[in-house]
């Protein structure tokens, strides 16, 4: 399937569904789900990659008001039986090699419906190609729809999925986006259409993360809402982004920063080989980007790259395009129309400007924001009118955001407060570093001290890492130790998943 001129619907490897296959397969789901006992306000769980019946089946709950659930697939079975129980799932519909007896065993009297796994996320994920065709006496998702002609009552209002945190202090927690006025639902959809670049006709992307993430989520389901073409790769890979946006002519891209860096470790030959000249609109957040890595970017592609900075609780709170970064490098944008964003100290006052503090944001939308049965997170989570972000950041005398770290990954070494992504920033920019993780552990004499995990294929010595930090940064805040890996353990989303690596240094399990 090589020919461009395929402008709408859905791509995933050598498969194809177009906008009416789409519509047809969705109004088919909400009648077999109605069967198995779903209507307004009940909850599908979905427990799949990147495929058609994501779509598939987000459509059909939503033309009967139900609400989804993405859940990572990564989650251990414990986790899985917590999400489960806690939103009150009565179907989940999984890839058939996720449905291990395990798992099925925990799904107690729910309705479980198998999506064969395709052959291009089988062979991207090294799965056996047994595990791939469904369990035994569990239905399989396309002739389970079969036996169902198409939805024909009117759609019933819409329920926003619900999201789960990914839990890197606790079990996860589900964000609930209350229904507000269509106007207000709509303005917080522009938003989020002038970050993505989501506007105009003939859209055509790639979608590079994971479906169980808010905004990939929002993303994937407004390229094809557009009617435009979203091409799926079952994982990301540099060199085949490139030959898919060839290929296909893509203009808009979503992605994090690890992309970023994996995009700029291919060959100067290997980026020469390919036209990206149909590019228009690169989005990327998530995670903070290094600005030496955002700057080689902006040289390479040219100014389509745009940044912007978002919670699943809050929606966009910032957005920046290349040339307002090249005036502010670093910054993650200013607030759009809508949004006010406040720096608050320890004390809940205002910070000045260039004073970092907590980011804290407010808009129409936030007001009707809680996490599900947790009602002291929730509280938490509110200052006034304000969401606290959980970020410490703060705000140049342009109204630019500029983001130090997450609170939680502060570190207090001999009473100096210390922000591990500033050091990440700089260490991922040695030649050899791919990637990297900062982060404290506990120490008798300083309380706290700082430890890298550096992701690398050569040969390092610590001594040339501490040396090259020290030429950028002041020397308290060169870690004490440097381990070496070949991976870090990463969410699909690109980020690092610290609370492992804090945790498998405390066990002795990293040399």
């Amino acid at each position: 399937m090589s020919t461009p001129e395929i402008n709408s619907g859905i791509i995933s490897g050598d498969r194809y569904l177009s906008i009416d296959a789409l519509d047809i397969n969705a109004a088919r789901a909400a009648s077999a789900l109605h069967s198995a006992g779903i209507w307004q306000g009940d909850v599908v769980a979905l427990l799949l990659r990147n495929d058609f019946a994501y779509f598939e089946a987000t459509r059909g709950a939503a033309l009967l008001g139900a609400t989804t659930v993405p859940m990572n697939w990564h989650m251990s079975d414990e986790e899985i039986a917590y999400v489960l129980d806690d939103c009150d799932a009565k179907v989940l519909i999984a890839h058939s090699d996720l449905l291990t007896e395990s798992v099925l065993a925990l799904c107690g009297g729910r309705e479980v419906i198998a999506v064969e796994t395709p052959a291009e996320i089988s062979e991207a994920f090294g799965i056996n190609a047994d595990l791939c065709i469904a369990p035994r006496a569990v239905p399989e998702w396309y002739q389970w729809l079969s036996a169902f002609d198409q939805w024909s009552e009117e759609p019933r209002p819409m329920s926003n999925p619900m999201f789960y945190t990914s839990g890197t202090t606790g079990m996860p927690k589900g964000v609930l986006r209350k229904p507000v006025a269509p106007e207000v639902a709509a303005r917080a959809m522009a938003r989020s259409a002038v970050a993505w670049g989501l506007r105009g006709e003939n859209l055509r992307a790639i979608m590079t993360g994971p479906l169980y993430h808010s905004a990939p989520n929002a993303y994937g389901m407004g390229i094809v809402r557009g009617g435009g073409l979203l091409v799926l790769q079952p994982r990301f890979d540099a060199r085949n982004t490139l030959e898919l946006i060839e290929l296909y002519q893509i203009t808009h891209l979503h992605m994090v920063p690890t992309m970023f860096v994996r995009l700029l470790k291919l060959s100067a030959k290997e980026r020469q080989d390919y036209d990206l000249s149909s590019l228009q609109h690169v989005a990327h957040g998530a995670a903070p980007c290094p600005e030496e890595v955002k700057n080689q970017m902006i040289e390479w592609w040219g100014p389509v790259i745009y940044e912007y900075y978002a919670m699943t609780e809050t929606g966009i709170i910032a957005m920046c395009d290349s040339e307002q970064w090249l005036a502010h490098p670093g910054t993650v944008g200013c607030a759009p129309e809508g949004v006010d964003i406040r720096i608050l100290d320890q004390q809940n006052q205002d910070c000045e400007p260039g004073t970092p503090g907590q980011i804290c944001v407010s808009s129409e939308t936030t007001p009707y924001v809680a996490y599900h049965r947790a009602q002291k997170k929730t509280e938490e989570l509110r200052l006034g009118n304000y969401i606290a972000t959980g970020d410490v950041g703060y705000l140049d005398t342009d109204g630019f955001l500029h983001i130090s770290d997450r609170i939680s990954d502060m570190v207090i070494s001999g009473g100096v407060n210390i922000y591990p992504a500033e050091i990440e920033k700089v260490l991922v920019s040695m030649p050899a570093v791919r990637d990297c993780a900062v982060f404290g552990i506990p120490d008798s004499e300083y309380g706290e001290r700082l430890v890298s995990v550096v992701e690398t294929s050569e040969s390092l010595a610590s001594d040339s890492l501490g040396d090259f930090l020290r030429k950028h940064i002041s020397a308290y805040k060169v870690p004490k130790e440097f381990l070496f890996v070949e991976h870090l353990p990463r969410e699909d989303s690109g980020k690092i998943k610290k609370r492992l690596l804090r945790d498998a240094f405390m066990a002795g399990e990293l040399q």
